[in-house]
């Protein structure tokens, strides 16, 4: 287990050193600057800017100054709020960005894995083809079109629920559901194939022909192993709460991380533009790993470890 870990952290920190990379050789591409604006400043202002962030000195300078901030986990300041710094900004919004996404997260498990056990169960039959309408229109719908269509009936035609902002738990469940359509549709699919492919096996045969009753069946044995290709998925699951989260916070003016990446790039504010890239980087990669450690303990038959490596 010990070199299985320690093998995944080196991917992790190779991986991290390509992302950094990458993101600052775009960010060097990008044309204009960090004080380029419609309002354009007079050049001695600019020069004096550049020489206080260092942006004059060579290009390799500043990638590796900015390649030992980041070992430290300092991201540096903004180039767009004076007084603060990238780790501020961070610290300040992700708790909105991740409270968001365990909503989220937590909606698409629990309702996908409903649906799609609900729609194995009755195969061919009214529950099979509605959880399935449900999933095409999940999957179909992008989350930004659900975003407004959720404002505008709960928030603006019932007034049940508040049409934007972060205050209260209520300000949370239209952008979370938003943001866990998609997720929610692939995984209700994908709960019922393999959960019609558990089903059929010869080991769930044997149980039922030992007088199991359904729900044990169900519930203790076909569940179990029908759940695993949806644990695979928590990775790639990530990644689409995530990304997703950058247009549903801007929608719900939400003052997350996802919003903060918006309006770094708005504002050309590099420095916040490479921290989230980072951040959101490293969190993928993590809990990528963490799902893989879930794997294994899920199913026992499953070793992450031994020799020669991972089974």
């Amino acid at each position: 287990m010990a070199k299985y870990l320690l093998k995944r952290l080196g991917f992790i920190v190779i991986s991290l050193f390509f992302i950094v990379t990458i993101t600052f050789l775009l960010m060097q591409a990008a044309p204009g600057g960090p004080f380029t604006s419609e309002r354009q400043l007079p050049p001695e202002i600019e020069a004096q800017l550049n020489e206080q962030y260092g942006l004059d000195d060579p290009i390799y300078t500043q990638y590796f100054d900015y390649l030992k901030d980041v070992v430290t986990w300092d991201f540096g300041p903004s180039f767009k709020y004076p007084g603060q710094s990238v780790n501020e900004i961070i610290n300040r919004s992700v708790p909105y960005s991740l409270i968001l996404g365990a909503e989220a997260i937590f909606i698409a498990l629990s309702v996908g894995v409903f649906l799609g056990v609900i729609a194995a169960m009755k195969h061919n039959k009214f529950g099979d083809y509605s959880a399935m309408v449900i999933a095409v229109l999940g999957i179909s719908v992008p989350n930004f079109i659900m975003a407004a269509a959720l404002q505008y009936v709960f928030a603006m035609q019932l007034g049940a629920l508040p049409v934007a902002r972060f205050d209260s738990f209520a300000h949370t469940i239209m952008p979370a559901v938003a943001l866990a359509t998609t997720p929610l549709a692939f995984i209700a699919r994908l709960m019922r194939s393999s959960m019609l492919e558990v089903l059929s096996s010869d080991f769930i045969k044997t149980a039922k022909s030992k007088g199991l009753s359904s729900r044990i069946v169900t519930y203790k044995h076909a569940l179990r192993n029908a759940i695993m290709p949806v644990v695979s998925y928590l990775g790639p699951l990530v990644v689409a709460i995530l990304t997703g989260s950058f247009v549903i916070e801007k929608i719900f003016a939400i003052p997350g991380l996802g919003n903060e990446f918006v309006e770094s790039i708005t504002n050309r504010d590099y420095t916040v533009i490479m921290g989230t890239t980072v951040f959101f980087s490293a969190l993928l990669l993590v809990s990528i790993l963490i799902v893989d450690l879930i794997y294994g303990l899920i199913d026992p038959r499953i070793k992450v470890a031994g020799k020669g490596g991972s089974k």
